[in-house]
């Protein structure tokens, strides 16, 4: 059961989602990437849902409402800043950013993934260990 590993980590994979927020701050108030409010809004919650899973007990009811209602922001703002992409594509000017990893649709569909396993894993009771 791949998932059940992934839930009895989540402390260590919450670890490494501030270290991944921290990390993109850091570039991003350093200059080293442009201001983006999409993207300050999808590493925030990232980091935020990060410290709910670093929780003594990140499966409390609290943790799980709070995670839902931050995960949707999120996931709101990472939706519309990946389909912001797809205006450029009805324009007629639709080019992946060089290098593509870089690109902003390509990075929000990444922060739509993370947002929606990070609220997953809080959702998600741990099994008794046998």
């Amino acid at each position: 059961m791949p998932l059940d590993l992934l839930v009895r980590n989540i402390r260590t994979l919450g670890f490494v989602a501030i270290a991944v927020c921290a990390g993109t701050w850091w570039m991003d108030l350093s200059g080293w990437i442009y201001i983006c409010p999409y993207c300050r809004t999808q590493r925030s919650v990232i980091g935020l849902l990060g410290l709910f899973m670093v929780l003594p007990n990140p499966h409390y009811w609290l943790t799980r409402y709070l995670g839902a209602v931050f995960g949707v922001l999120g996931g709101v703002v990472a939706v519309m800043h990946f389909f912001r992409g797809f205006h450029d594509v009805l324009q007629g000017d639709f080019s992946l950013d060089d290098p593509w990893y870089l690109d902003s649709m390509v990075l929000a569909g990444l922060a739509i993934g993370i947002i929606t396993a990070q609220v997953l894993l809080l959702f998600q009771t741990p099994s008794r260990q046998r």
